[in-house]
C-alpha cells in the first residue's frame, strides 16, 4: 500500500485519510520470547506432554466412560456446579485407582530419551 501516497486515483478506491500503522510492543515481542523459551526447555517438554495426556485424557473419560454428553443444568453457575462434580468425581476415582496401584508418589511421566525402549514411571 505504500504506492497509495501518490496514487491520483486513491479517492476512488479508498475513503481513509492516511495510512494505517503498526505498533508492536517491546514487552510483548520479550514475553512471547520468555513464553517460546519456556516450553521449548526440556521441563516445558515434560509439562507440555504431561498436559496432553492428563488433560485429553480426563475429558476422554469424562465423555465414554462416566457417558457425559451435555449438561443438565442451564445457567453459567448450575453449569460450574455439575463440572464442578464431575471433576471432584474423576478425581476421587483417579486417586482410588492410584491407592489401590500403591501409585501416591509418581506426579509426571518422565521424557523418553534417544535410546531407551520403556516408558519410565
Amino acid at each position: 500500500m505504500r504506492g497509495l501516497r501518490n496514487c491520483q486515483n486513491k479517492e476512488k478506491c479508498t475513503k481513509a485519510r492516511g495510512n494505517k500503522r503498526l505498533y508492536v510492543s517491546k514487552k510483548f515481542i520479550e514475553k512471547r520470547q520468555k513464553s517460546y523459551d519456556n516450553i521449548t526447555s526440556e521441563r516445558g517438554i515434560l509439562y507440555r506432554m504431561n498436559r496432553s495426556i492428563q488433560v485429553e485424557g480426563a475429558f476422554g473419560v469424562l465423555k465414554s466412560d462416566y457417558e457425559f454428553q451435555r449438561f443438565l443444568l442451564r445457567g453459567k453457575t448450575k453449569v460450574k456446579l455439575e463440572i464442578l462434580l464431575l471433576c471432584m468425581g474423576y478425581n476421587i476415582n483417579k486417586l482410588h485407582g492410584k491407592i489401590q496401584n500403591e501409585r501416591l508418589e509418581s506426579h509426571l511421566f518422565e521424557l523418553i530419551k534417544s535410546g531407551q525402549k520403556e516408558w519410565l514411571y
